[in-house]
């Protein structure tokens, strides 16, 4: 299957698209963005609450991390799959649910090829990321032991001082993981549209996705700049209205500060979640397939 390279401004139709995703059927795409995040919580939650009532010391707390971690390379493709095939359905008109979001771990529904996928870009993202270290940043494993012991301790003094010895050559890794973080989250999001939506084994898949990524490097460039943007007015946005809540409500309690702010900042997160997956999905479709224009009645921004 061809991959297509588009002109530059894709990346904004991409990000566009994205901001008008669920108007056809809100209930299904909001709440399997919202399902799917509350199952990613999950881990977080379990790793907060074993550090926290068993006081687990660093070797221990990165144990507990790195067995969430590996529960989730499994679990958390199939929910992408599956996210993704609510997305789809959604956008051309067909009956889907939000629950829908967990058809994949039904045998018969590409399981395999989801977690295959997941699995090989994990190994990649970890290869890549322990090279650019090995190459440029020698003494951050030293440093984030220490940033680990200190959040373990609670100790905000230690947090501050280890925040203020950051090692020699981290601009540097940072710099190229965020070029690195681009071009694999193309790779990512083309792959799992090829292997979810398109039925492609996990090798054609992350054939698609290279392809795909490396033809249309200005789009994705262009779309990052502008989603960052985006990202920094919506959430200075989001701030003042949280701020504004919690300000008002804690002149009566701050328990009402709290509740009244509360979901603002859930339905905010909520909103991110589903424009990322919303580009994610424009972005499979307009390089693996004909753009589709927007349907009657959506707004273009």
């Amino acid at each position: 299957m061809s991959t297509h390279a588009r002109s530059p401004a894709a990346g904004w139709s991409w990000l566009r698209q994205a901001v008008n995703l669920g108007r056809s059927n809100p209930r299904a795409v909001f709440g399997a963005v919202a399902l799917l995040a509350l199952v990613a919580l999950v881990p977080s939650v379990i790793q907060l609450a074993l550090q926290s009532g068993l006081g687990l010391g660093t070797t221990a707390s990165l144990g507990v991390m790195a067995a969430s971690t590996l529960v989730m390379v499994v679990v958390y493709p199939l929910l992408i799959g599956g996210l993704l095939r609510v997305i789809d359905a959604a956008e051309h008109g067909r009956e889907t649910h939000a629950t829908a979001l967990f058809d994949t771990f039904h045998a018969g529904n590409g399981a395999g090829r989801l977690i295959g996928f997941g699995v090989v870009m994990f190994v990649a993202y970890l290869a890549l990321f322990v090279t650019v270290v090995a190459l440029f940043g020698q003494d951050f494993f030293a440093w984030y032991m220490e940033l680990l012991t200190a959040s373990t301790q609670n100790d905000p003094a230690a947090q501050a001082k280890v925040m203020q010895d950051i090692p020699e050559g981290f601009g540097t890794m940072m710099a190229l993981g965020t070029l690195a973080g681009l071009f694999f989250s193309g790779i990512y999001a083309i792959g799992f549209g090829q292997v979810a939506l398109a039925g492609r084994d996990v090798g054609s898949a992350l054939a698609d996705g290279i392809a795909g990524t490396l033809k249309n490097v200005l789009p994705i460039l262009l779309l990052a700049m502008v989603a960052f943007a985006g990202f920094l007015v919506f959430a200075l946005v989001m701030a003042l209205v949280i701020s504004l809540l919690a300000t008002v409500g804690g002149l009566v309690h701050p328990a009402l500060g709290m509740l009244l702010a509360a979901p603002v900042y859930l339905g905010g997160l909520l909103v991110m979640y589903v424009v990322m997956f919303g580009v994610m999905y424009f972005m499979w479709r307009d390089v693996c397939g004909e753009a589709v224009p927007l349907p009657p009645g959506q707004v273009e921004l």
